[in-house]
C-alpha cells in the first residue's frame, strides 16, 4: 500500500493507526557493558533500548518510541497476567562475515505473529511497518550484535494484552514490546552437542483445535512440568507425543527431522505436518525448501509414530534425527528415553552428515554475503537498509 499503517485495524478492532515515520526514538544516554560472545547464556543479557507501541480500542495504535530499556508498568488486573492474552516472536540478527546485519526472513516471523494475534484475538498491526521498526530499533543497538559467527541478537516482539479487568474477554488495549538479547548456543551443552530426550504420552504439549500453531506463552509456559521432569530423569527436552498411536510432534522449543530409510527403502528426510499441532517453524520451512531444492533425497511432511520409529531402529534403518529452531538452528539428538528404556539414536556416528550440512547451509546464508536466501523463484531475498544494515528473507 502507498500509506502503509503501522499497526492497522484488524477485522476485529476497529482503530485508528500509525506508522514507522511517527517512530520517536529517544534513546539511553548510560551504556551497560556488551558482554564476552564466548560467554553468552541464552536469554539474560539485555541491551539498553526497547520499542513500545500502545494500543487501545477507542484510540487505535500510538506512536511507536525507542526507549530506554525499563520495567513496564501495568495494573495487576491486565489480562496477560490472568487469562494469558499474550504473544512472542523469536528471531535473530547476524552480523555477517562482510560487516552487514542481517535478519533471516524475518517476514515469515511477521506473518506468524499475526496469525498469533488473531487466536490470542489482540489487534492486528502492518506487518512491513513492524519490521521496519524492528529494523531501527536493532540499527539502534548494532554494537550489541556480536563480532562473531557462533553468537547473535535475539530479537523477542511481544504482544500482551492490558485492559485492567477480570472479565474472560476481548481486551480493550493492549502493549506491543521488542525487546532485545545477545545470544550464544541456546543449550549449555554447546552449539551442536547432541541432546537426549523424554517420551511420555501422559503429558500433552498440544492438540487438534487448540492454539499448537501459534506461538502463544500459554504453549510454553504449560510445557515446564514436563521439561522439569525430563530433566530429573538426565534429559534435556521433552519429546511432545499425542494421540493413542503415540505421533511424535515436537522436541522442547524445536520442530523435529528424522533422516532414515523408510518403510519402502527410501531414503527420506521426514518431519511432521502442519495440523494445527506443531508450531510452523521459520527453521523447518528453510530446510524443507533447503532439501527439496538439492533433489538428492525424498522429504516428506507425514506422521511417524513412536513404534515407526523403534522398529526403524531394531532394523538399523534410522540415519539421523535433529531438532531445528531459531534459538538453535540445528541439534542433533542422540537418545530417547521411552517408556522406562533409553533408544540410542546413531545421529553422531554418522556424522551428523546431514544436520552438520544443514547447519553450515543456514549459518552461512545468515552470515556471509557470498550465500544469500533465495525464494522459489530464485529471486535474490535481500532487502539493503540504511547504515549498512540489511534484511535477509524470502521476497513475498
Amino acid at each position: 500500500p502507498s500509506d502503509p499503517a503501522l499497526l492497522s485495524p484488524s477485522l476485529h478492532h476497529d482503530a485508528g493507526s500509525k506508522n514507522a515515520a511517527d517512530l520517536i526514538i529517544n534513546p539511553a544516554t548510560t551504556f551497560k557493558e556488551k558482554p564476552d560472545p564466548s560467554g553468552l547464556v541464552f536469554g539474560t543479557v539485555f541491551t539498553d533500548n526497547m520499542l513500545t507501541v500502545e494500543w487501545s480500542l477507542t484510540s487505535g495504535w500510538e506512536k511507536p518510541y525507542i526507549r530506554p530499556l525499563e520495567n513496564l508498568s501495568l495494573h495487576p488486573a491486565s489480562s496477560s497476567f490472568h487469562y494469558a492474552l499474550e504473544l512472542f516472536e523469536g528471531m535473530k540478527a547476524y552480523r555477517g562475515v562482510d560487516g552487514k546485519i542481517r535478519l533471516f526472513r524475518p517476514t515469515l516471523n511477521m506473518d506468524r505473529m499475526v496469525r498469533s494475534a488473531a487466536q490470542a484475538t489482540l489487534p492486528c498491526f502492518d506487518k512491513e511497518e513492524l519490521l521496519e521498526c524492528i529494523r531501527k530499533l536493532v540499527e539502534v543497538e548494532k554494537e550489541w550484535v556480536p563480532y562473531s559467527t557462533s553468537a547473535s541478537l535475539y530479537i523477542r516482539p511481544t504482544l500482551i494484552g492490558t485492559e485492567p479487568s477480570l472479565g474472560i474477554k476481548k481486551p480493550t488495549k493492549a502493549l506491543l514490546y521488542v525487546i532485545l538479547s545477545p545470544v550464544g548456543p541456546y543449550f549449555a551443552s554447546g552449539s551442536f552437542n547432541p541432546i537426549s530426550l523424554w517420551a511420555d504420552p501422559k503429558y500433552v504439549r498440544a492438540w487438534k483445535g487448540g492454539t499448537g500453531d501459534c506461538k502463544l506463552g500459554g504453549n510454553y509456559g504449560s510445557s515446564v512440568y514436563a521439561q522439569q521432569e525430563a530433566m530429573e530423569l538426565g534429559c534435556q527436552q521433552v519429546l511432545w507425543l499425542y494421540g493413542e498411536d503415540h505421533q511424535i510432534t515436537e522436541v522442547g522449543t524445536m520442530n523435529l527431522f528424522l533422516y532414515w530409510e523408510n518403510e519402502d527403502g527410501e531414503e527420506e528426510l521426514a518431519t511432521p505436518p502442519l495440523d494445527g499441532i506443531i508450531l510452523p517453524g521459520v527453521t523447518r520451512q528453510s530446510i524443507l525448501e533447503l532439501a527439496r531444492k538439492w533433489g538428492e533425497f525424498k522429504v516428506s511432511e507425514r506422521y511417524i509414530t513412536m513404534s515407526d520409529l523403534t522398529a526403524a531402529l531394531e532394523e538399523n534403518r534410522v540415519k539421523e534425527m535433529f531438532g531445528a529452531g531459531t534459538a538453535c538452528v540445528v541439534c542433533p539428538i542422540s537418545k530417547i528415553l521411552y517408556k522406562g528404556k533409553n533408544l540410542h539414536i546413531p545421529t553422531m556416528e554418522n556424522g551428523p552428515q546431514l544436520a552438520t550440512r544443514f547447519l553450515n547451509q543456514l549459518t552461512d546464508i545468515q552470515v556471509r554475503d557470498s550465500l544469500l536466501w533465495y525464494d522459489n523463484n530464485n529471486e535474490k531475498g535481500e532487502i539493503e537498509g540504511m547504515n549498512g544494515f540489511s534484511v535477509t528473507g524470502s521476497r513475498n
